[in-house]
């Protein structure tokens, strides 16, 4: 059966406008494609950026007192480092580096705590109680509860009283340690109090603290302290008061190159080397004299204590079989003064001592198969004897053996 024509039109219609519709939704799909979105969704937007994250206070605040301690112990203020770390410790009780900071600055604490307290006990012994309290003062500023630096600001290092000296021309340590103590051996009280550098020029006009050694009374009448006056006793009723005593002629001050001729000053470096030559300290001994010659090259004291030390620390070194040490040391000496003491004989004698000492090593090496070694041994011996000729021998046949080992490794 034929369809009618007009429904065969809206037929066709109806698919032309299927056909259309279809065409306009492949062209809005097609961006979407290019974009790489999902068929039918949106087009993305770009993302929001994420807001910094907070920081944890407490992280800022270990941070600052890390950097502040560690300031504070660079600056050598470590009391205050020490209150630092602990603080930190007490935010943060498991910071590992922080413990470890803590430790090792207690005992870095610790240690500079006993060096004052040794060098306060030490001034105590010479009798300068101002630099031990100082000494005192300053371990208590590193650790407040420590006993012994307060007991003995309590019992030993008393508050001192001073004179003030001004500098007058011819003055020195020595003159004013004459002066006021009647000992020149105690000019290093006054070098110590008044913190002067080594052998010290004093300057006119300055001034000097002159300090009040206890035991030790001050000699010079400027010095002394005042008698306290008389008390006058009641007069009875009825009797008649005694007449005053006629005034004491005062004494004339004796002058001052009377009471005891005003001796060279003695330097303190000088003065620290003859200690330490007393205490068998050759090493320290030397160091000191010979930083004191620096300044002072012909000084007859500086020359004589130095020839004392070189022979003493020769000999010292001879009996310990320390041979070329001793050869060193007596060598120094008899340059100084060839005949001083006994001091060629005992050259000669540290001098066998060593050729025989390094030769016989030297034979031990090279039975070893160190022919290296041994060598070095053997050119010592030559330094001290060039014309050993069993050294010399020893060395051509060492060099030969040496060569062989090369060339047996090579192979």
């Amino acid at each position: 059966m034929r369809m009618p024509a007009a429904a065969v039109r809206g037929l066709l219609v109806a698919l032309a406008l299927a056909m259309s519709a279809c065409a306009t939704v492949g062209e809005k799909e097609k961006p979407e494609a290019q974009t790489g979105a999902a068929p039918g969704a949106a087009a993305a937007r770009p993302a929001a950026p994420a807001p910094p994250p907070t920081p944890d206070p407490r992280a800022v605040l270990v941070a600052r007192h890390r950097q502040e301690a560690e300031s504070l112990e660079r600056d050598g203020q470590l009391r205050r480092a020490l209150d630092e770390w602990k603080t930190l410790l007490t935010i943060d009780p498991g910071d590992t580096a922080a413990q470890q900071s803590m430790r090792a600055l207690e005992g870095r604490i610790e240690k500079s705590v006993a060096e004052k307290i040794e060098a306060g006990r030490a001034a105590l012994s010479r009798g300068v109680q101002a630099e031990a309290r100082r000494q005192f003062l300053a371990a208590l500023a590193l650790d407040p509860s420590n006993k012994v630096a307060f007991q003995a600001l309590q019992n030993e290092a008393r508050e001192v009283e001073f004179i003030t000296h001004t500098v007058k021309p011819g003055d020195t340590l020595a003159s004013l340690a004459v002066r006021y103590y009647g000992d020149r051996s105690r000019l290093e009280v006054i070098w110590e109090t008044n913190q002067l550098p080594p052998n010290p020029k004093l300057v006119v006009g300055s001034t000097l603290k002159i300090p009040e050694i206890p035991g030790v009374p001050f000699v010079h009448p400027e010095a002394r302290k005042p008698a306290p006056p008389p008390t006058t006793a009641a007069i009875p009723p009825g009797s008649t008061p005694a007449p005053p005593a006629a005034p004491a002629t005062p004494k004339a001050e004796v002058p001052k190159e009377e009471i005891q001729p005003i001796q060279p000053e003695v330097n303190p470096l000088l003065a620290e080397a003859r200690e330490a030559f007393e205490r068998n300290d050759y090493g320290e001994a030397l160091t000191g004299v010979d930083r004191f010659l620096a300044s002072s090259p012909s000084n007859a004291d500086g020359l004589t204590l130095k020839k004392q030390v070189l022979y003493q620390q020769g000999k010292a070194q001879l009996s310990e079989r320390k041979y070329d040490d001793s050869y060193r040391a007596l060598t120094q000496l008899v340059r100084l003064q060839p005949d001083y003491e006994d001091s060629a004989a005992l050259l000669k004698q540290a001098r066998t001592s060593a050729i025989d000492q390094h030769y016989r090593e030297g034979v031990r090496l090279y039975r070893e198969e160190r022919p290296a070694d041994a060598i070095v041994q053997w050119k010592a011996v030559l330094e001290l004897d060039p014309q050993n000729a069993n050294a010399k021998r020893n060395i051509d046949q060492a060099e030969k053996l040496l060569k062989a080992l090369e060339d047996r490794m090579k192979k």
